[in-house]
């Protein structure tokens, strides 16, 4: 009886040697930490399918105090900058920005993230079948009262299957702007004057009397607009905001015709629009 119980165990025991030889390798949940300046970054993945673009993120993370940039940095500061180059079986990475905070300080206005976020990341494979072994290059600033430059490197293979990181990234999706027509928050923008620097007003809807943030961003990333600051006047339901279009690339005039792109952030909620300046 122990001799059969034996034999059964050893037979089970090769069965699954066999079938973990023969399995497919499952991706990390998240790759090494790369310190930098009182920061670090790292990338994680998400839960993922097969046959669906790979959900993974880049996170950074600061000594409190410290913030890093959105896209667009405001009067200071620089974006990050994301390299995939080095990745294999990648076809494609689309980064998203979670919704961004306004600083300011003695230098002017900055537009960014303090003591960390996750940039999550849309990743399409060559070919479905295999993961995605995904090498970044990151460069990027941290800010106290001093900005400094900072850089990393990270790799992870990236599949199907789950991750413990996924609420983490799920929370920061849920964080980008949803892109909707301007219509639906009623915003439009003018110019009120024909100054050398138009004055540019502003006008949306507001759910309530909470505190309203509005980021302007112009066709290009050479633009350079102002901070949309709150103005006077609104109606009951309204809000106004005001800024001078200062900012514009080399030879582009400030009376000329474009699309201007409106991050608003009203409570949890966080809308992107583009509308036409006429």
């Amino acid at each position: 009886m122990m001799f059969d119980r034996l034999k059964a165990a050893l037979g089970f025991a090769a069965i699954l040697l066999v079938a973990l030889h023969h399995a497919p390798a499952r991706a990390e949940n998240a790759s090494a930490w790369s310190q930098d300046t009182k920061s670090a970054v790292r990338l994680i993945a998400g839960n993922n399918k097969a046959g669906a673009p790979l959900r993974a993120g880049i996170e950074i993370k600061m000594q409190p105090g410290w913030h890093t940039y959105w896209r667009y940095p405001g009067d200071s500061g620089v974006p990050p900058r994301f390299d995939f180059s080095g990745s294999d079986n990648l076809k494609s990475a689309t980064v998203s920005y979670p919704a961004p905070h306004l600083f300011t300080d003695e230098s002017g206005n900055s537009v960014g993230y303090k003591d960390g976020v996750i940039f999550p990341v849309s990743i399409v494979p060559k070919d479905p079948a295999k993961p995605v072994n995904a090498r970044l290059k990151i460069d990027y600033a941290v800010c106290e009262k001093l900005c400094v430059p900072a850089e990393g490197k990270a790799e992870l293979t990236i599949g199907p299957g789950p991750s413990t990181e996924d609420g983490a990234l799920a929370a920061a999706e849920a964080g980008v702007p949803k892109k909707i027509a301007a219509a639906e928050i009623g915003l439009t923008a003018r110019r009120v004057n024909d100054a050398a620097k138009p004055l540019v007003a502003v006008d949306l809807l507001a759910r309530d009397n909470g505190p309203v943030q509005i980021f302007v961003e112009g066709p290009s990333p050479e633009w350079a607009l102002p901070i949309p600051k709150p103005a006077p006047g609104a109606p009951s339901g309204h809000r106004h905001f005001s800024f001078d279009l200062d900012g514009l690339p080399p030879g582009v005039s400030p009376k000329g015709a474009f699309d201007l792109t409106f991050t608003v952030v009203e409570g949890g909620r966080a809308v992107e629009v583009t509308t036409h300046l006429d």
